[in-house]
């Protein structure tokens, strides 16, 4: 790896309170998992609270209440103190020994309420600094040091702690954002072993230790050099991210100005499960690789709460491009183009797709009221449309064959009206107020299907069909042959020409094509099935060669927390069938806790685990980044970070008292839900107006009636279960 920075070593990974993203911070479970997880020379963070018996204790903050459950203990009473000046109140380290609080069964738990807390039961104790050291054997150790007046009212000296820990253990880094406090122990450090570093908090105005204003300190990089061979800032003092936008402002000068005098720069505040700026499109690993490989400056460590995604980032990632040699053919295939990012099966969406290296652009085929054939993500306009405020409007109605509730369909307007329309960004997430692109104000417009068959710079093509029997018992149009006419026009049917899979959930579709064209042929399953009869793969065979299937057909999930595999791919790859799994997107309230919040993770897990041969995704370059980092195929020299999760591994560590009930199992697919009744030729295409007042058919299904399962998030690597356990 050193090769990679030149002159220069890797950034250092300085695991915050352990693997804090998943299990409790400063836990014996968090540390050990950084350790097991992340790069060789990992730094382990503690933040350091004095006991009462002047014990030095991890546990991520002041008030022991935001992260342990000492709160429901009725022993103890909460306390009022003078903090930096202000009136505090809350339970505090000083007014207990560590043998009382661990006596009285106080544990420490997860702080963070937007991670999981089915770990809190798990009882873990507070641990020492020397505890840390024994249990984890750390590369390295950063002890952060912090209220050294409050300890010292308390007839406590920080001063005095550091002196005797530094005696038993190796401490290779000291942090504080009280220069006063670093100015009186830098007499006694030894700057060969441990590195004094100056802390710049993220929200507060003013160094306590001295009266001086951080922004001041800030403008003085040669004063903290007097005392500091390094500063630790929060990402946001390099990468300024506008707080009404959130998108990346120019870089600041920071890094650069602090090298040229000899100081050192970590950045902090790096965590997966949080919103970045729109510029990453919800992926961390382009947000690490924004700050060790820019071209104009590297940080000299990051600070995370997820240490398995910064090793990976600057062991794996760093310093490759889009176009580096494929480790996996592992194809991506796009989901209306790079929708992540551009308005779904958009002009600038289809060349994003291309420019990110997807192998297989996708056009969900829609007819208009005039016969042509267009893409777009629905048949209803109104999800990623302004129709609903346009002069059509009044042509919502509602049709059960299609869908529940009222819509606007493409059918009922002419192509010009269409194309017309403004397309807008997909929010499946807007629940979670996690958005796409908001600032999206390019000028994009939707595509024929031609248009868009001639558009794709010979890549490969999935064109997908839904509700052709409706359109043509009730709307007299074909879309098959509207398809292979678009095809053959654009000379998709000549030899050397680009791959075409034909995807559908209706096994009519595909039999037709099979009957009229040699196309590859996909059968979407689009329930969730946890395995498939032979009588309904034999069926399957009869009319495609691939299938797609959910993510949630090949691995459990309860409760957000991976359970199990499903028999689902394996059955249908010993039956010589492709397998292509959707949907991947990069936001991580999409991903299991097993897999870190990491769409690498994921996307790691279903390549070397489930052994998928295409995923498809609205972000393609994530995807393609992931298929030629240098980690892979790697043999036994795979380092942890780059190994599948352990199914279930995550989900064993829960205690009984904290599992979520179990959850009813997923039915398989059987031959019943893939027949299909034949499609009507087209000869025998009814005009739409002789069948306006006709009842309407019931909607055709390729599985068992929709079934409810948990979607859960987890990931853990390989080694996690047997070392935690």
């Amino acid at each position: 790896m050193e090769e990679l920075y030149g002159a220069g070593n890797p950034p250092l990974v300085i695991a915050r309170g352990g693997f804090s993203g998943i299990f409790p911070d400063s836990s014996d479970s968090a540390y050990l998992f950084a350790v097991i997880a992340s790069l060789k020379n990992v730094i382990l963070w503690c933040d350091v609270q004095l006991t009462k018996d002047s014990l030095g204790i991890c546990v991520p903050d002041l008030k022991l209440e935001n992260a342990t459950n000492i709160a429901q203990i009725a022993k103890y009473k909460s306390s009022t103190y003078p903090v930096n000046g202000v009136i505090t109140s809350g339970y505090f380290s000083v007014d207990y020994t560590l043998k009382e609080l661990r006596s009285n069964n106080v544990f420490l738990v997860q702080g963070n309420y937007a991670r999981t807390n089915r770990l809190d039961n798990n009882a873990f104790k507070i641990l020492s600094v020397n505890d840390v050291v024994e249990t984890a054997s750390p590369p390295g150790l950063w002890l952060n040091i912090q209220h050294d007046a409050f300890y010292t009212q308390h007839k406590l000296s920080m001063k005095n702690f550091v002196r005797s820990v530094s005696t038993t253990v190796n401490v290779s880094y000291i942090s504080s954002p009280e220069a006063g406090f670093l100015r009186s122990i830098r007499t006694f450090i030894n700057p060969k072993t441990t590195k004094l570093v100056f802390r710049f908090p993220e929200n507060e105005e003013v160094d306590p230790s001295t009266n001086q204003s951080y922004a001041s300190l800030l403008k003085n990089l040669t004063s903290i050099k007097t005392f500091a061979s390094g500063i630790l800032v929060p990402k946001g003092y390099i990468w300024p991210v506008d707080p009404k936008s959130h998108y990346l402002q120019p870089h600041t000068s920071l890094v650069s100005d602090a090298h040229t005098v000899g100081l050192e720069v970590f950045a902090s505040t790096f965590m997966n499960d949080i919103p970045i700026s729109y510029d990453y499109s919800y992926d961390p690993i382009a947000e690490h690789l924004s700050f060790i490989e820019n071209g104009n400056f590297s940080v000299d460590g990051v600070l995370s709460d997820f240490p398995l995604t910064s090793s990976a980032a600057i062991d794996c990632f760093a310093h490759m491009g889009l176009n580096d040699p494929k480790k996996v053919n592992t194809l991506v295939i796009s989901k209306y183009g790079a929708s992540g990012e551009y308005p779904p099966c958009t002009d600038l969406a289809y060349e994003k797709a291309f420019s990110d290296g997807a192998d297989v652009l996708d056009c969900p085929v829609q007819m208009s009221k005039d016969g042509i054939p267009f893409c777009f993500s629905s048949i209803d306009l109104i999800p990623n449309t302004n129709v609903a405020r346009s002069e059509f409007s009044s042509l919502s109605k509602s049709i059960p064959d299609i869908q529940s509730g009222d819509g606007i369909f493409a059918f009922d307007l002419y192509w010009n009206d269409i194309s017309s329309l403004t397309p807008s960004m997909l929010s499946p997430f807007s629940n979670s107020n996690l958005y796409r692109n908001p600032k999206f104000n390019e000028t994009v417009k939707l595509l024929t299907l031609s248009e868009f068959l001639n558009s794709t710079q010979g890549l490969g093509v999935v064109i997908i069909i839904e509700n052709a029997p409706y359109l043509a018992r009730k709307q007299n149009l074909s879309v098959i042959d509207a398809v292979i006419d678009s095809l053959s026009k654009a000379d998709y049917d000549k030899p050397g020409a680009p791959n075409v899979m034909i995807q559908s959930t209706d096994s009519s579709v595909l039999l037709k094509f099979k009957e009229k064209t040699k196309y590859e042929l996909v059968y979407m399953i689009d329930e969730f099935v946890g395995d498939i009869t032979d009588s309904a793969l034999s069926d399957i065979k009869r009319f495609a060669s691939s299938v797609v299937i959910k993510k949630g057909s090949v691995y459990l999930t309860n409760e957000y927390f991976l359970t199990g595999s499903t028999k689902t791919v394996p059955k249908l790859k010993s039956s010589n069938l492709s397998v292509y799994v959707q949907t991947f997107h990069n936001e991580y309230v999409s991903q299991p806790w097993d897999f870190l919040s990491d769409p690498i993770v994921q996307i790691n897990t279903f390549v070397q685990d489930a052994r998928i041969d295409g995923l498809i995704t609205g972000f393609p370059q994530t995807a393609n980044r992931y298929r030629r980092n240098r980690c892979l195929n790697l043999g036994n020299s795979t380092p942890n970070y780059m190994k599948p999760v352990e199914i279930g591994g995550l989900f064993q560590l829960i205690d009984k008292s904290s599992l979520p009930p179990a959850m009813a199992p997923i039915p398989p697919l059987i031959e019943a839900n893939v027949t299909e009744p034949p499609l009507a030729p087209s000869s025998e295409i009814v005009p739409s107006s002789s069948i306006a007042g006709a009842p309407g058919a019931q909607p055709t299904q390729n599985a068992q009636p929709k079934f409810a399962v948990c979607f859960t998030i987890s990931s853990l690597t390989v080694l996690v279960a047997s070392l935690l356990l």
